[in-house]
């Protein structure tokens, strides 16, 4: 059994996809956990015949089923890999975890990994989405799932972090490849993010990373956040797109390039600011 390093990965219904995952990593002899929130497919039982530890708890969002995973597994390895069941670890990644010993980086509590996002069976190159870095391999009890956001799961860790640029996650959803579930699954997303924002405009919801745009990945995330939160609602969108589409180059990415990222720049987040606009009626007419 690998000393160095466990996994833990989150399901939800992922039959499609779980067998990539779990074959991707077969070698590595790590021990596998799956955090699942309530699949009715055959999930669990490929879980199970791949020797995985399983548990169970109901879906609030990510950060918090991230938060809860790393609390209640017994983990007994120094590092952890969190992944997503849609995700696949490419043989490049897969042969610097299998040189992974921790006695060579100890001053380090976090990697970076690098990844390819895929939509409709197309890699998503342009448009800021390559390189794109996901703080996926932690010290275990060092690192923690960042709860203060509604939506975007990212995990935090104190001290350094490095950036495996070479080797991949191949993250692709095939229930995405059906647009009426990306647009079922953003909607509720839209959700997620318009709640987070208004409580952000309120103070009630701070960041927890410190912006900086010469940081790490995550600390540049934070420092853009905070001039998106700034910018005018209804505006900001189409000003996105733009960026994406022209200075990002999206529109290399060819007809499904430009549907991805007009659904994910601009319908997306337009429909997040009608929702805080309707929050904020709603605010109004209960404190009249």
């Amino acid at each position: 059994m690998n000393q160095h390093f466990s996994f833990i990965i989150l399901t939800y219904n992922e039959a499609r996809h779980l067998p990539r995952l779990l074959s991707s990593i077969a070698g590595l002899h790590a021990e596998t956990f799956i955090m699942d929130s309530g699949s009715t497919d055959g999930t669990l039982s490929i879980a199970t015949d791949a020797g995985a530890t399983i548990l169970q708890h109901p879906f609030e969002n990510h950060p918090k089923q991230w938060d809860f995973a790393l609390k209640n597994f017994a983990v007994k390895t120094p590092w952890i890999i969190c992944l997503d069941a849609d995700q696949i670890v490419t043989p490049e990644l897969y042969k610097q975890l299998d040189d992974f010993k921790d006695e060579d980086y100890k001053d380090v509590n976090g990697i970076y990994f690098n990844r390819k996002n895929f939509f409709k069976g197309k890699w998503i190159k342009h448009g800021g989405y390559y390189p794109f870095y996901l703080l996926k391999m932690i010290r275990f009890g060092v690192g923690f799932s960042d709860t203060n956001e509604n939506m975007d799961h990212r995990l935090i860790v104190p001290g350094n972090t490095i950036i495996w640029k070479q080797g991949h996650l191949l993250e692709e959803n095939l229930k995405e490849n059906k647009i009426s579930f990306w647009i079922e699954k953003h909607n509720k997303y839209s959700d997620l993010l318009a709640h987070e924002e208004l409580e952000r405009m309120l103070s009630i919801r701070q960041q927890i990373i410190k912006p900086r745009f010469w940081g790490s990945p995550d600390e540049r995330t934070a420092w853009l956040k905070q001039h998106w939160w700034k910018m005018p609602r209804y505006t900001r969108p189409m000003l996105y797109f733009i960026y994406r589409i022209i200075f990002k180059l999206g529109i290399l990415d060819g007809r499904t390039g430009l549907i991805f990222h007009f659904m994910q720049a601009y319908w997306f987040r337009l429909v997040v600011d009608i929702k805080i606009d309707e929050l904020l009626k709603q605010r109004e007419s209960e404190n009249r």
